[in-house]
């Protein structure tokens, strides 16, 4: 990974996670998986860790946290309102055409 700003590394490291969520991986395999220096992935872990993205597992392996989750649920369920109102207007649309 080329040199990036601490933004850019912290989102990453996020990324890194997914799919690791229930054994997580070790601030090593992270640093390594992304060209990044251990201390550098502290940092982006402790950033996310303090806003809830991520939690350190007692086996020491970081995963994904639950504000991860919040927000994707959050997302789907505005995509849901989203749908129902297509729904609603093309039903609305349907019966006008019927007149």
């Amino acid at each position: 990974m080329a040199k990036s700003t601490s933004a850019r590394r912290v989102l990453a490291v996020a990324e890194m996670l997914k799919g690791h969520s229930l054994h997580g991986l070790s601030n090593g395999e992270i640093a390594k998986a992304l060209g990044e220096s251990p201390v550098n992935v502290t940092r982006a872990l402790a950033a996310l860790m303090e806003r809830g993205w991520v939690q350190k597992l007692d086996s020491g392996q970081y995963a994904l946290g639950i504000t991860v989750a919040q927000i994707g649920v959050a997302h789907l369920n505005e995509l849901e309102m989203a749908e129902r109102r297509i729904q609603e207007i093309r039903q609305r649309t349907m019966a006008g055409a019927m007149i």
